[in-house]
């Protein structure tokens, strides 16, 4: 599949590190030498899976370590939650993987099922020398502000207000978003809906929406690249990729009104405060969160995948993996401040998945 291709190569020369563009090279190329054209793998040691940028991390060390302890591939295909919606919908791979979950009746339609994997956090990712990481302070309606135009200066006063002890540049403030349907996007612009009224009227929510200004790029990656290029823009991506691509990024205030860093904590408190009990399907977000200590965008990531596959026993190796990942891939996901779900939620989805069987 020449695209898959394509899309190894365009991320690998968009100064990655060079450790995240070797693995994710490999999946693709993994992913292009299973698929073929039209045709999909029919080994039982191999399950294919497409989406969400924002899960890659803690996705890709997961797929390493499980090839280790059992030699199954899981070969992933860092595209984007829509794309990866729309690979599993076209039944192109085992699993998709999106940071939007899909409506209950729209699951119904397709046959599929859908349960979270993981909870990760959404920063403001900035390229400004003059700032010390984790240390410049944002509220959320002075984000909606600066994503819509409205604040275009860095030493603007809102800035400035908020961050008094800070060398603020006279510079303007390029705004970088993704430009694909995004899981990431959609958490983003949810937030800044709830945080700003005249976000909600003039720009509103979606995987895509018509930003007011700015420069757009694919896929987390691509937002990351640009804005290490770019002197004094903004952007937003999942944390694990800011820690990765050393990037300088904000804190943002919380609803109980709390400037709280991007952590494994502050992501365990947003979590804390879900109640997935009365979430159909697991259909829940967790951006502006209650809680002291919670981080305001706080995101899952969730698996969609079909209740009953053409091959059962490619069907059977993806739920494997996930119940090896949320049981004992635990570790790696805090290693990168990934939150992992607590047990009882694990047994609600243990639960949603016996419930979910096909009947014989």
């Amino acid at each position: 599949m020449p695209f898959i291709l394509n899309i190894a190569s365009e991320i690998a020369s968009k100064a990655l590190s060079k450790t995240l563009s070797k693995t994710l090279l490999t999946i693709c190329l993994g992913l292009s030498l299973s698929l073929g054209v039209g045709n999909s793998v029919e080994a039982a040691d191999e399950i294919v899976g497409a989406g969400s940028t924002f899960v890659f991390p803690v996705l890709s060390k997961w797929a390493d370590e499980y090839n280790r302890k059992t030699g199954v591939r899981v070969n992933y295909q860092s595209i984007g939650s829509g794309a990866g919606i729309a690979q599993v919908k076209a039944a192109n791979v085992d699993f998709g993987a999106s940071d939007m979950p899909l409506a209950s009746d729209e699951l119904a339609s397709l046959g599929m099922l859908q349960f979270p994997l993981v909870t990760g956090g959404i920063v403001p990712v900035m390229n400004l020398a003059s700032i010390a990481p984790g240390s410049l302070k944002f509220t959320g309606a002075v984000l909606a502000d600066i994503f819509m135009g409205k604040i275009s200066q860095w030493n603007d006063p809102a800035i400035a207000a908020l961050n008094p002890t800070a060398t603020l540049p006279k510079k303007p403030i390029t705004v970088v978003y993704r430009s694909d349907n995004s899981g990431t996007s959609y958490n983003w612009v949810n937030y800044l809906s709830r945080v700003s009224p005249q976000w909600k009227a003039s720009v509103g929510n979606g995987a895509s929406v018509k930003w007011p200004v700015g420069l757009g790029a694919k896929g987390s990656e691509g937002v990351a690249s640009y804005v290490k290029q770019m002197p004094y823009s903004i952007g937003y991506i999942e944390y694990a990729y800011s820690r990765q691509q050393k990037l300088n990024y904000g804190l943002v205030q919380n609803k109980a009104g709390n400037y709280v860093a991007p952590n494994l904590g502050s992501f365990q408190a947003a979590a804390a405060a879900a109640d997935w009990s009365h979430a159909q399907d697991f259909n829940l977000l967790m951006v502006d969160a209650e809680g002291e200590n919670a981080y305001p965008i706080t995101a899952t990531t969730f698996i969609v995948m079909p209740k009953q596959a053409a091959n059962a026993s490619r069907h059977a190796a993806a739920q494997d993996f996930f119940k090896w990942a949320l049981k004992e891939g635990q570790p790696q996901a805090s290693e990168l401040d990934f939150a992992p779900l607590p047990e009882s939620l694990v047994k609600q989805i243990e639960a949603y998945w016996t419930a979910n069987q096909p009947k014989p």
